[in-house]
């Protein structure tokens, strides 16, 4: 198709995708003038010597009669269910319809996922409290509640070590008044920590009157005690005890002793 500048009388070539633009307005490259190309649009040129494009006046609107393509009817919709198209009657407005291939609302869809995640903070929680139970036992704000949740529930919380807390009341060592050749050695330990604390290695020392070593030995709570549900209680918070330990007595040279706590 063809069209004409009015000013400078300029004809140009150009397409629909051209026109659809804006609407017929175009830009006369030749003097940048603003024209609207839909007034003198033709088909063919007319003879040449010619000036002007004959220009497009109509009346009204042409009609179009020559289809070349119809696009097929659009399926029917589905009914609306009649509680909903009441609904609407009711409240003034129009039925509401309902879309085609909508799908049903799933309900609780959620909860399975919301179940599935609080499960797992709470295992991963009860992980970290089992990592750190050494730290959260021996806390002075959070051990209480501990025990005390604890203790209502039945159970029982694990034994947390601090030989630091443990205090040393008496000693003594004495020679055995039914072995002889050996050593009764007896010591008061008190727990000062206000948790329970297990039942600690116990480190002897002799020593002779010039401060030499003698002998020493390693005690587990297995070998000072005999009551196996004592040692696994373990010594309770401001608890005391008395330790009765049997040694021998070094060449008889023994007159000093150690403890130590492990």
């Amino acid at each position: 198709m063809y069209a004409q500048c009015p000013d400078c009388l300029t004809v140009f070539s150009l397409n629909t995708e051209t026109l659809a633009q804006a609407r017929g307005d175009v830009v006369c490259g030749h003097c940048e003038a603003v024209f609207d190309a839909l007034a003198s649009i033709c088909e063919q040129l007319p003879p040449e010597p010619f000036q002007y494009l004959p220009p497009h006046m109509p009346d009204q609107p042409p009609r179009l009669d020559l289809a070349v393509y119809r696009p097929p009817a659009e399926l029917p919709a589905i009914d609306a269910p009649a509680s909903a198209s009441t609904d609407a009657a009711e409240d003034g407005g129009p039925p509401a319809a309902t879309p085609r291939f909508a799908r049903p609302r799933q309900r609780g869809g959620r909860w399975p996922w919301i179940v599935a995640s609080l499960v797992l903070l709470l295992a991963l929680g009860a992980q970290v409290a089992w990592a750190k139970r050494e730290a959260l036992v021996s806390d002075p704000v959070v051990g209480p509640w501990l025990r005390q949740a604890c203790a209502s529930l039945g159970c029982q919380l694990p034994l947390v070590q601090d030989t630091s807390r443990l205090s040393l009341l008496a000693r003594d060592v004495q020679a055995h008044p039914s072995v002889p050749g050996a050593l009764l050695i007896t010591a008061s330990l008190r727990n000062d920590a206000p948790f329970a604390q297990p039942y600690p290695v116990v480190t002897i020392i002799l020593s002779d009157a010039n401060g030499q070593h003698l002998a020493m030995r390693r005690l587990r709570p297995a070998e000072y005690l005999g009551d196996t549900a004592l040692m696994r209680r373990g010594l309770g918070p401001g608890e005391s005890t008395t330790l009765m330990i049997e040694a021998e007595d070094p060449q008889g040279k023994a007159v000093a002793f150690e403890f130590a706590f492990e």
